[in-house]
């Protein structure tokens, strides 16, 4: 019998998702499955939704709630991770105070100042959950979709001895995104994907064997496309690659749509797939689903129609269907720079090819990316490689110098205006910070 844990099961549509399509494989339909959450109430609800998941699929599957962290992994086979360290309250700042110094983020959660301080919040959390694997369950694996995905899984591969990857839907929800734009189906296309994580390039892209990429350099000249997705499509004309995440992301990640407001107008306020907008995107969502999540999970509690049980393409089921002595699978991970990406920093997280099977994860050797590509990874990896070190070290120095280095606070102010908004946003964070004990404003 397999065991699952959910840590952060409190993440309704995901958690509830997920078991559903664990449970469509043969190998896992006896799973306990355990959910974990520091939320009594939000564990109560996903308890109840994975219950009628269950019931309705017949599985022979047990149901686990707890509060208790070790209980949840204590013998855990496959380890999910989807928490936020700290509530709105405490990340809202990570937007708000850079927009006062004139940085106009999108989401955040990622890279730049907020993504930086977002990273030194939840780094520890994430080791101590860790720790815990490698006490408990250290045959596991661990599959993290809490952000900023490259920098917890960095520090993860780099200071634990638990095997862990790091899992988005930004890869294979592009792929599909392309693929509709060619009109090709797609079962028909292949692709090899490589770089960092929401910063990877589509370095091959294919449609029944042959090079698609003189069909989606026609395809984004149709004004229908181009809007869908302004930034990405504009790095595509320029860039020569297509890249992973959407637009909104992708907005922050560089110097050249958000440092003059003449540029948000133009590419970030039009697109008509997600709007990349001014102010975040992430919060202002986050806030209105905090103010109706009860309300949409018992409607769907409540909800009489049977449930569609049939499997969805999240990679993290057929992942621990693999592991687990089932049909091998290829996706898209972020995994430790063992030589994978041959113009990249060694060691450095960055997201390839990766097949899971018995042993594990078998990452794919890319080699070099195009030179133009690879320099804008560089210097996200960069900021994330400083940022990793600030935190496991405490020191504040640090966290200055890798946001000091994000390419969209340097395109908008000097040293000295970084070094006040970071001991700004130091001084607010104080109390979430364990592994900056001393520092002076």
């Amino acid at each position: 019998m397999t065991k699952v844990a959910f840590i952060g099961a409190g993440s309704f549509g995901f958690t509830r998702n997920l078991v559903r399509d664990i449970l469509t494989f043969p190998l896992l339909q006896d799973s306990t499955i355990a959910l974990m959450d520091i939320d009594a109430e939000r564990l109560d609800y996903i308890k109840r939704a994975v219950d009628r998941i269950v019931a309705e699929g017949r599985y022979p599957a047990k149901v686990e709630a707890t509060m208790d962290r070790v209980e949840a992994l204590r013998g855990a086979d496959a380890v999910i991770c989807t928490i936020l360290a700290g509530g709105v309250n405490v990340w809202r700042h990570d937007i708000e105070i850079p927009k006062t110094f004139g940085i106009d983020i999108n989401v955040g959660d990622t890279r730049g100042p907020a993504g930086v301080f977002r990273a030194l919040r939840t780094i520890p959390v994430m080791l101590d959950i860790c720790r815990d694997m490698e006490r408990h369950c250290p045959n596991a694996i661990l599959l993290n979709y809490t952000n900023p995905m490259a920098m917890l899984c960095r520090a993860m591969q780099r200071e634990s001895s638990i095997r862990v990857t790091g899992l988005c839907h930004s890869v294979q929800g592009t792929a599909q995104m392309l693929a509709r734009w060619i009109g090709a189906p797609m079962e028909e296309v292949t692709y090899v994907c490589a770089g960092i994580n929401h910063q990877a390039w589509y370095v091959d892209y294919r449609w029944k064997g042959q090079d698609a990429y003189p069909l989606l350099r026609e395809a984004v000249k149709r004004p229908e496309i181009y809007n869908e997705e302004m930034v990405r499509n504009e790095m595509f004309i320029h860039l020569g690659y297509y890249v992973t995440e959407s637009s909104g992301h992708n907005s922050e990640y560089n110097w050249w749509f958000r440092k003059r407001r003449d540029l948000i107008e133009k590419y970030c306020t039009h697109s008509t797939g997600w709007n990349p907008g001014e102010y975040a995107y992430i919060l202002k969502s986050y806030l209105q689903r905090e103010n109706t999540w009860k309300e949409s999970i018992q409607a769907w509690l409540d909800d009489p129609a049977p449930l569609n049980l049939n499997r969805g393409h999240e990679y993290a089921a057929y992942i621990i269907n693999a592991y687990m002595g089932g049909e091998p699978f290829r996706f898209n991970g972020n995994v430790p720079n063992n030589g994978l990406i041959s113009n990249l920093p060694e060691g450095a997280c960055v997201e390839v090819p990766v097949y899971a099977d018995r042993n594990g994860f078998n990452a794919v050797h890319v080699g070099a990316l195009p030179p133009q590509c690879a320099a804008l990874n560089q210097v996200s990896v960069a900021v994330e490689e400083m940022a990793v070190e600030a935190c496991l070290t405490g020191d504040p120095t640090m966290v200055f110098h890798a946001i000091a280095y994000d390419p969209l606070t340097a395109a908008m102010l000097s040293l000295a205006e970084i070094r006040k908004m970071v001991n700004t946003m130091l001084e607010k964070n104080r109390e979430y910070l364990p592994t900056f004990k001393h520092f002076k404003a």
